[in-house]
């Protein structure tokens, strides 16, 4: 490197006074996020055995709670956050082009389709909520509730029956409520980092030199979107035409 491009990077406004250059600052920027993203992976990985363990032992029960939510929403979901996955990616793009106005554009986008996703998310929420399936006092308090019927009438099950598995689909619902709340959570977080980028934009401070918060931002967008991709079949594909006999 010569004299004067070391120089315009020492004196570059965003690199801090420890790093000696921006590509040694977006390095340990990396390491920094992708440690974060491992410790959240354990988190998800904790919920995502317990799952799997309790639905082994109450296979039944998961299958009926999960033929009792609207698998049509959570695909459009689905097909939102990939969406919002492609606007992150855009952004990243139009950040390392310089392009301000085009960054702030998938951004805005990119947040968007995020709160159609959260829309999407507080419907089946209150959906859960009006058939009584919300785990604790409320659940089967009113009475038998819609997956005690189904089991009687569409897999023949005799009321006894029925109503023990119907109790055991509070376990289900606990894990779908502590699983999709946990995620919509870090969608909230992903909002800040977002209005954070957009602020930043405005001093025109992404360029091909430096473009990193809007790269970290994108990493941890893409991981809250992965993380859907998962739950999305764990708790709404179990066993759809065997639930539906």
């Amino acid at each position: 490197m010569s004299h004067s491009q070391t120089t315009t990077t020492e004196h570059h406004p965003a690199l801090a006074h420890q790093f000696d250059s921006l590509e040694q600052q977006k390095d340990a920027s990396m390491l920094g996020m992708w440690a974060f993203l491992l410790t959240e992976i354990m988190m998800f990985g904790g919920l995502f055995a317990a799952y799997l363990i309790y639905r082994l032992r109450y296979y039944e029960a998961f299958v009926a709670g999960s033929t009792s939510i609207a698998v049509t929403l959570g695909a459009v979901n689905t097909l939102v956050l990939i969406g919002s996955s492609l606007t992150m990616a855009l952004a990243v793009s139009a950040a390392q082009r310089g392009a301000q106005k085009v960054l702030r554009g998938f951004i805005v986008a990119t947040m968007l389709l995020g709160l159609v996703f959260l829309g999407i998310k507080a419907v089946e929420y209150h959906e859960k909520y009006v058939e009584h399936h919300i785990p604790g006092g409320v659940f089967g308090k009113f009475g038998p509730t819609d997956i005690e019927k189904d089991l009687q009438e569409k897999d023949h099950k005799t009321p006894e029956a029925a109503a023990q598995i119907a109790r055991q689909t509070e376990i289900f619902f606990c894990f779908y409520f502590a699983m999709t709340g946990l995620h919509a959570f870090h969608m909230l977080i992903g909002f800040g980092l977002m209005t954070w980028l957009l602020w930043l934009s405005r001093g025109n401070r992404f360029g091909p030199d430096y473009y990193t918060p809007v790269e970290l931002g994108g990493l941890y967008w893409h991981f809250v979107d992965i993380v859907w991709i998962f739950l999305f079949p764990l708790l709404y594909l179990i066993s759809r035409t065997q639930g539906a006999h």
